[in-house]
Order: C-alpha cells, then sequence, then structure tokens
C-alpha cells in the first residue's frame, strides 16, 4: 500500500455508476495506520457486492463499538497501540460468533499467524495482497473460506510436517543473526528490535525466517530455547554496523 493520493482503479465488474446490490457483505476495519484504513475504505467501498461500516484506529475503540456494528467481516492489523490486534480478535470473537476476522498485517513468523488463528482469526493476510485479491478473500471468508497470502498458507502446511532432525548449522548463523536472536530471547517484539539496531520491520522479519531456517525451528519459543541451549557456546563478535 502507498501513498494516500493513489489512484485506485476499478475492480473487475465495476462501474463508475455503480449501485449496491441489496444484500452485501458489510466490513469493518481495525487499522492504526490512517492513511492504509482509508486506502482499505476506498477499496471495500468501490466494490460491488460490499458495505464499508466502520473503522477504528486502536483496539480501545473496536472493542467498546465494534459488537454494535455488526459487521460480518473485520479487516484487524496485528501491531496496534495499546491493545493488540491478537487480543482483539480474542476478545470480540465470543462477542460476534458470526463475524469473520482476517488478520491483514507485516508480520508472516509463525508466532504471529498461530496466535493469531487460535485467537480466533479465520484469514490471514499480507498488507502487500493487492485489491483484486484482498476483495476475493473477504468474499470467500464470508462464504466459509479461511483465505491466507500463499507464503502464508505453506508455513500452516509446515506445521503439519515432520521437523527435521538433523543437527542445526549454529555456525551458519550471522553476527547480526545472533543479535536478533538475542533480543527475541529478551522479549523484544518485532518493532523493538527494529528501532533498537535501527532496520525496518521488513529486515526483522527477514532475519527472523533465516534465524527458523538455520536452526531448524517454526516459532519464537522454540528459537529462544535453543538459543537459550547455545548461549553457552563462544559466538561470533556483534560489530554494531552489521545489518
Amino acid at each position: 500500500m502507498r501513498a494516500c493520493s493513489r489512484k485506485l482503479r476499478l475492480l473487475p465488474g465495476q462501474s463508475a455508476g455503480y449501485h449496491q446490490l441489496h444484500l452485501s457483505i458489510k466490513v469493518s476495519i481495525i487499522e492504526d495506520d490512517a492513511c492504509v484504513r482509508q486506502i482499505l475504505t476506498r477499496w471495500i467501498s468501490k466494490a460491488e457486492g460490499f458495505t464499508f461500516v466502520s473503522g477504528y484506529g486502536n483496539g480501545q475503540s473496536a472493542l467498546a463499538h465494534l459488537p454494535k456494528d455488526a459487521p460480518d467481516v473485520v479487516l484487524v492489523d496485528i501491531n496496534l497501540a495499546g491493545q493488540s490486534g491478537i487480543n482483539c480478535v480474542q476478545t470480540l470473537r465470543p462477542e460476534m460468533p458470526g463475524t469473520q476476522f482476517i488478520m491483514l498485517t507485516v508480520y508472516e513468523d509463525s508466532d504471529h499467524i498461530f496466535n493469531a488463528l487460535a485467537a480466533g482469526a479465520t484469514g490471514y493476510l499480507l498488507k502487500r495482497t493487492p485489491a483484486e485479491e484482498l476483495i476475493a478473500s473477504i468474499r470467500q471468508v464470508y462464504e466459509g473460506g479461511s483465505p491466507m497470502s500463499s507464503c502464508i498458507a505453506r508455513k500452516v502446511v509446515q506445521a503439519f510436517q515432520p521437523t527435521r532432525t538433523e543437527e542445526p548449522q549454529v555456525e551458519g548463523l550471522s553476527p547480526r543473526e545472533w543479535e536478533v536472536l538475542g533480543l527475541l530471547a529478551r522479549g523484544f517484539v518485532y518493532k523493538e528490535i527494529a528501532e533498537s539496531l535501527t532496520i525496518s520491520i521488513s529486515t526483522v522479519n527477514t532475519h527472523v525466517h533465516r534465524i527458523y531456517e538455520k536452526l531448524h525451528v517454526r516459532s519464537r519459543s522454540q528459537a529462544i530455547a535453543r538459543y537459550s541451549q547455545l548461549s553457552s557456546r563462544p559466538q561470533p563478535m556483534l560489530p554494531s554496523s552489521t545489518v
């Protein structure tokens, strides 16, 4: 998603004189980035068969008002100030049993994926999802499906496959990967790691993905357990300038 001034093209089946169907899918949004929230609102409002119901910039407002809005589908960001999107879903799900929740986020690690699904999310999409695919995913979850970005679906499938038993190539971790792993073990969230190391959240995601691959683990808890086992072993120096 880019700047708010980005011109949005019409989706397939739309026309400039589009009138909403009598029965449409009602959608709400929980997203703290006003620009992203505006873009999503426009996409949904322009899509045939959809009605934008409400948008909230934080979890507290959503928890207070969303049950009264009674949307069919809610798009939820994870990294919300004060109340995480996953906690919001966990709280709202029992109050809104007829509503489907789709996580729409930049996070693609196993911890966030499975925590969100365990909280009650029925879909998990990355924010780089194109408009057409996002609209199709909302319709899919409304009709009983569980839409996921392809790379997310692959992680879910891999979680049910046997774990490789070969010895992790610990020496393959770069100095920066050791540094990221150490911060994970100290309880830092991705945003805090990014700020601490002066790198982007996307770069943190990349480092964590490589750490998981090299240690043959699939979650933060498994990675931290491996770190505890390895922390007494000699580690490479961690030059602060390494990215």
